[in-house]
């Protein structure tokens, strides 16, 4: 007889997996946060640094830059988002990925920056990136997971 456990998908502990898939979805942030801190700061004629990404006084709505790199974080959700569905792929782990990798980000700015963030305006957009990636990131998933599961081998129907 088989063993029929009542689950679709089982899960199991694979630390190894989650790790990578923790790296994975940091690094696909990371490149495309660059890319188009890149892409913005050769069109406003800026230079480049890692203080963009980083700093916290980068983000603010005092002037259009300020205002450019908080464009640019909500747009770096939806790219985790999409990271999340592509590397994930599970609605229910959604909301832990995101929580990681913006966790991880905290504490690369915390180093960064050699203090604690107290500003209003990156935790404001922190908060609202997280939401945006975790939302998506789930919405993406749970689309997938609900498609039709094909039973059936022949789908041509065969006379009797």
């Amino acid at each position: 007889m088989h063993n029929i456990s009542g689950q679709f998908r089982k899960t199991t502990w694979d630390p190894i997996l989650i790790i990578a898939q923790i790296v994975a979805v940091q690094s696909t942030m990371y490149v495309c946060l660059g890319i188009w801190i890149s892409i913005v700061v050769s069109l406003l004629g800026s230079t480049k640094s890692l203080d963009y990404a980083f700093q916290y006084s980068e983000i603010h709505v005092r002037d259009f830059g300020g205002k450019m790199m908080i464009t640019i974080f909500v747009l770096n959700a939806l790219i985790g988002a999409l990271a999340l569905w592509w590397i994930v792929q599970r609605t229910k782990q959604c909301m832990d990925f995101a929580c990681t990798a913006h966790l991880i980000h905290l504490f690369c700015c915390w180093g960064y920056n050699c203090s604690f963030p107290t500003t209003f305006s990156w935790w404001c957009l922190n908060i609202v990136s997280v939401s945006i990636m975790c939302v998506c990131g789930e919405f993406l998933c749970l689309r997938t997971e609900l498609q039709a599961i094909p039973l059936g081998m022949n789908t041509q129907k065969t006379a009797l």
